[in-house]
């Protein structure tokens, strides 16, 4: 149940603004900044997004957004292209497919399916890059890549819980 009532469900709104914070915090993220000799984490924020929208609404302009902000993160990490935009879609087609399942779960069951969702596009991102470069990406990176996503549920839930009473043909 939302805590704020029902919101029209504006494309702006619930697809523009996200995409926008996204990028915006993969690029403060990716600062050259060192903390005792330590980097900030790399989390993947488009998860958020990717989980969200799917459970939202199911809606034409979610894949291509998420599309979007993959290659996005493509260009700006440097990475082959597509990589992510193919990783994230692979997330979103999870959740949508899982939607009703996860309708109605508690908070740390929504976690559990958000760390889940997540490891299975961390993996088909490190199994895509193998298949690009032909050369095993680093495991430990891509773990400490995987738990900073999966601490990311919080904004996911905030977003959810935002608009899911926004369009009233899903009630």
């Amino acid at each position: 149940m939302s805590l704020h009532g029902a919101r029209p469900l504006h494309p702006a709104r619930w697809l523009g603004v996200p995409l926008l914070v996204c990028i915006v915090a993969t690029v403060v993220f990716s600062a050259p900044l060192r903390i005792w000799g330590l980097q900030l984490p790399e989390p993947v924020f488009a998860m958020v997004p990717a989980f969200a929208w799917a459970l939202i609404r199911p809606s034409i302009l979610a894949p291509f957004a998420i599309l979007l902000l993959g290659l996005f993160l493509d260009l700006f990490w440097g990475g082959p292209t597509g990589l992510w935009g193919l990783s994230l879609l692979v997330a979103y087609a999870m959740v949508l497919t899982a939607r009703n399942m996860m309708t109605g779960q508690s908070r740390p069951m929504m976690w559990a399916w958000f760390a889940g969702v997540t490891a299975v596009a961390m993996l088909a991102g490190f199994l895509f890059s193998m298949l690009d470069s032909l050369a095993m990406p680093s495991l430990l990176a891509v773990f400490w890549q995987f738990l900073a996503t999966a601490l990311l549920f919080p904004f996911a839930h905030r977003l959810v819980d935002r608009f899911d009473d926004a369009d009233v043909r899903f009630r």
